[in-house]
Parts: C-alpha cells; structure tokens; sequence
C-alpha cells in the first residue's frame, strides 16, 4: 500500500508519516534496480561515505576536543587494564563509547595508532547513516530513488561528518539516534503477529531499540533523556493497546538490563578516572530549576541550540522541526495519515521531546564558561539533527505548494525568534566573551569568518540557503537533483572548511605545545605527575603522549612534587629558566628533559 500525500496544509504531516512496505511513488518497473543492484550501490555508497570520513581525518593525530576526547580515550585505556588518568573536578566520561574503542586500544601499540584506529571505528559506524537515512526517508514517504541521494546528503551533514573526525560520542550518536527511531517505528507499527517468526521480529525490534537507547544512556548524559522518551513510548503502547503486555514486557526487561548494565560500567570508571571526585554538574541543575534566573539562562541557552540547528542546516531542519510540531499539534493532520495515526503523533511528540529535553537539559547543566558557544552550541543537538533534517527534505520533496510555503515560513519565524531571543539574552556578550572556532564549523562557514561570531549574518545566510531549496524542490523532474547537489556542497563545504581551518591547525598546535616523544622515552615513564597550575588542555595533553603512563595531578603550591613519578611536569614561571622551576630547587637527580613556553601555558618537564 503506497501513501498518498493529503491535499492542503495537512500535507505537512506527511514529514512524519507512517511508512509503507512498497514504495511511495511509481518508481518505473522495467528500469527499476534489482536488490542485488541496490545492495551494490549502498555497499560501495557507505565505502564512499567511509573513504570520505578517513580522508578528513587523516591528519589528526593528537587530542584537540579537550578534555572531552581525552577523556574518552583514557576510559577505554582503563577499561583494557591499563593506567589511571587522574580527571578529578573534571566532567564525567561515560564508558559506552570506550567500550566500542578498545579494538583499536588492542590492535594500536602507542597514542597515534591508538587514536587513528579510533577515527577508523568512527567512520565505519558514522557511515552508517547512509543505509540508515535512507529507511528513514523512505518511512517518511520518499520515493527510493531519492531516499537514496539524500541519504548521502543527510550523511554528509557536519553534525554527522565533521564530528567523525574526533574521539567523541557525537561521531556514533546521530546512528543511535536514527536507529532507535526506526526499530521503535517498526516495533509500535506492526502488524499482530501471525505466527512465531513474526512475534520473534516484533520482540527483536523492541528489544534492539532498548538495547540501544540503554547504550546511549552508557555513553552521555544525553542517552538519559533518550531512554525517558523511550520508556515514556512503551507506557503509551501499553495503555492505548498499541502491543500487548508480552510486548511491552520484552522491551521493558531489555531496557532495565541494559541501563543496569550501562550503570556498573559508568561506575567502575569512577575511582580509576574521579577519585576526588567530578565537577557536578547535577548541582548546576538543581540551582538553574530552583532559581528565576537559572530558568532564563536555560531557556535561553536552549533556544540557541535550536537556532544553531536550524541555520547550520540551512533551515531544512527547522522545516522538519515545524512538520513535527504540526503532526503533534494537528490531530486531523495526524489522522488524515493512512494507518496508525495516534502512534504518528506519539511518535512526532517523543522526536519533540527529546529536541526539547537535550536543550534545556545540557544549558541547564553548563557551567558559566565565559565563550560565546555557552549561548548558541550546535553539538548537543547534532544527534537529533538528522532526523529533523530528513523530516525537512520530506516536506520539501512531497508536500504540496501551500504546505510548503507554510512550513517553510514556520522555520523562518522560528529561526528569528530563536535568534532574537539569543540578541536579547546574550547581548553584547557574543562579541565580549571568548570565541572558540570549534563551536561553529558551520555558521564560521556561512559568515565566512573564523575568528568572529555573527548571529545575524548566520540567520540570514541559513535562511538564504532555505529560500532556494524551496525554489529548487518545486520541479518535481529536474528540481530533487538540484536540491541535493546545493545541500551536500553546502555540507561537505562546512566540513573541509571546518577542517582546515579549525582541525588541523589545532593539531599543529597541540603537537607543537606538548608533544615529548624526542625528548624522552615515554614508554620508559610508568608514572607522570602534572602541576594542577599547568593548564589543563596542556596536561591533558601530556596524559595523551605519555600513554603507558599512569596519569597523576599535584598541585605544586602546596604540595611537593611527587618523586616517585617517573616524570614529572612543572609550571614554568616567568622571567626564571627552566631548571628553577623546581619549588625550592630539584632534588638530586632530577634534571630538565624539555621545557616549552607557549600560548597556552608554560611548562617544565623533569625526570631522573
């Protein structure tokens, strides 16, 4: 059964409709590809996307997504036995994203290795979102031909892309996130089982999607708000008979195992990674509930999030967010979809949910960190992106003109009072407060500027690009090429450009600052002591090189130097050399292996 698209406004819904098993167009029947041919094409579609990913990140090589990336690493370190790294008053690092590490941990025989064997694993999973995206788009009713070039186009997106190319759960949650999406679909959509092999597939699909909202739990904190929105479906099913008790059970023990699971593995980390415990960031959250101005900052910082969404996407996954919204608050629009419309709408509530619930629950636990990326961040809600993406690209391709239209002025009236409410809460502080490049690959690239953030600018050119995607997707023949071909050079060109303008010189950088490897043998040095008055991206750093080494952090003020480390790094004072950096003088023994006086921070390293 094809779905027909509804006349009028209601076609909006369309975005979140339920799929069919046949196709959703007339796709020609001679010329129509065999599964083989299929097969052929998303086997060497995800190569590409693999090849792509590799080839971004062939030269990273050291750590510069700190402390996150770092943190990740020494938990996978931990997690095959190896060294402690002393992260104390630092953010925690979950293990569920380790765990899929430690292949390259086994298979890497130093820190480089290690870390390219990471980028490895990362783009076999982040490509993933080609054969992933297409279900998707084909589920919101695509036609196959086109679910398939814009699969490369929504794997293509920076929030996919750029990411893969860092040591960071952000390269394998948009993968989660979808195929959570599309097993919790199937699971609430099919059909009674009619005999075993059909109660076995039921009970498979919601299984895997507690299984994997119970992983995401074990790799962020914003697994938690995934895992809500999933527990908070399985009731829904229960109590409107969507699935039997049976079912539900299924789904319901797979989700406890896991997260109990994902509970012992977080907590092991804690004493070889916290023992003096993190920064708490669930105080953060009980003051920004409990205070007026806690809820402003919060709200406000949420709305940034989804402003940067909607310009870094330009404004496709605001259209998909407004389609969304549409389907939830619409009842006739829900229902005018063939099938199962209350499971639409619970559905298009829980993808809103979770948009909703990742923003305001990461601003709420921010600290005030005095950069612009505290008010307008991209990566939080990278995860979700794609499915709002794709949701956009439904409407953009299948809706009728007035539909369009409509959802297309919903994305702008949102994108500008989302950016309005950014200019008003942050004011003067977006150009007072610091400006870190890595927090904008995308809208760095929209105002062609990397040293500067222009929130108007930004606004004006994602809403450009939304303006000509509603012009190009208007020619049913010759218009869905097009509008694939101007939003994957808009994606790729904010990767490359992210890349080398922001990736790669910090690279350079960080090797330039800490890199020890020709000064001494670092797999000789079971143990490094680092000066907590070292600033933390440099110690970090230092944990990184030192790879075999226990990790430890002192604080030379009050405390002496540890000498039963075997490597010991000092903050190098101004207008002294280097071997007075020692507190009242080194002991016997000890000498300079290498000192470096960077923009960063100064430092000595001592050894005997």
């Amino acid at each position: 059964m094809s779905t027909r698209i509804p006349a009028g406004a209601d076609s909006a819904s369309t975005a979140v409709a339920r799929p069919s098993s046949a196709p959703a167009g007339p796709d020609a029947g001679p010329a129509r590809p065999s599964r083989r041919r299929w097969a052929l094409l998303f086997g060497l579609g995800w190569l590409a996307q693999v090849a792509v990913r590799l080839w971004l990140g062939s030269a990273q090589t050291v750590p510069v997504a700190t402390p996150d990336e770092s943190g990740y690493l020494f938990a996978a370190r931990v997690l095959t036995g190896g060294p402690d790294a002393d992260m104390s008053s630092g953010t925690v690092y979950r293990g569920g994203y380790p765990l899929l590490l430690l292949p390259a941990l086994l298979a890497g025989d130093g820190p480089v290795a290690v870390y390219r064997g990471a980028l490895v694993i990362n783009a076999l999973v982040s490509a993933l979102m080609l054969p992933l995206g297409h279900l998707l788009l084909r589920r919101l009713g695509v036609r196959r031909r086109w679910s398939y070039v814009f699969a490369h186009v929504t794997a293509l997106l920076p929030c996919v892309l750029f990411y893969s190319e860092f040591v960071l759960t952000d390269a394998i949650l948009p993968v989660i996130v979808v195929g959570w999406l599309l097993l919790v679909h199937t699971w609430l959509n099919a059909p009674p089982p009619a005999d075993r092999g059909s109660a076995v597939r039921l009970h498979l699909a919601g299984a895997g999607a507690s299984l994997l909202v119970a992983y995401a739990h074990a790799c962020h904190s914003r697994g938690a708000i995934l895992l809500v929105a999933h527990v908070a479906l399985l009731a829904a099913a229960l109590v409107c008979r969507w699935r039997r008790g049976g079912a539900v059970s299924v789904a319901v023990l797979a989700a406890a195992a896991g997260t109990a699971a994902a509970t012992l593995l977080n907590r092991s980390l804690l004493p070889h990674m916290y023992p003096h415990g993190d920064n708490d960031l669930g105080a953060n959250v009980v003051r920004r509930l409990t205070t007026g101005d806690g809820w402003a900052w919060m709200t406000s910082l949420g709305t940034g999030q989804v402003w940067y969404q909607a310009v870094a996407t330009g404004g496709v996954a605001a259209v998909g967010l407004a389609a969304v919204a549409f389907a939830v608050f619409r009842p006739r629009a829900a229902s005018a979809v063939p099938g199962t419309p209350g499971r639409t709408r619970a559905l298009a509530l829980a993808v809103i949910a979770v948009v909703a619930g990742i923003a305001f629950a990461t601003s709420a636990a921010l600290p005030v960190e005095y950069r612009i990326g505290n008010y307008v961040y991209g990566r939080y809600l990278a995860c979700i992106t794609p499915v709002l993406f794709a949701a956009g690209v439904a409407v953009l391709l299948r809706a009728s003109q007035r539909a369009l239209l409509g959802a297309a002025a919903a994305a702008v009236a949102l994108t500008l009072a989302a950016a309005c409410v950014v200019q008003w809460y942050a004011g003067d502080l977006l150009s007072l407060y610091t400006y870190t490049a890595y927090d904008f690959p995308e809208t760095a690239f929209l105002t062609w500027d990397w040293a500067e953030f222009h929130l108007w600018h930004a606004t004006a050119a994602g809403l450009l690009i939304l303006v000509a995607a509603v012009v190009f997707a208007r020619p049913r023949r010759h218009g869905p090429p097009v509008l694939a071909a101007v939003l994957a050079a808009v994606g790729i060109g904010m990767s490359v450009t992210a890349t080398d303008r922001i990736a790669r010189p910090l690279v350079r950088e960080a090797t330039a600052h800490t890199d020890l490897r020709r000064s001494v043998d670092l797999r000789e040095q079971r143990s490094i002591a680092v000066d907590w008055n070292v600033p933390w991206t440099i110690r970090l750093s230092h944990y990184y090189w030192a790879w075999w080494s226990e990790g430890r952090v002192f604080d030379a003020r009050w405390t002496p130097p540890p000498q039963d480390a075997d490597l010991i790094v000092l903050a190098w004072p101004d207008d002294v050399p280097a071997t007075a950096s020692w507190p009242h003088g080194a002991p016997p023994g000890w000498h300079v292996v290498d000192s470096r006086r960077t923009v960063s921070g100064d430092w000595a390293a001592w050894s005997r």
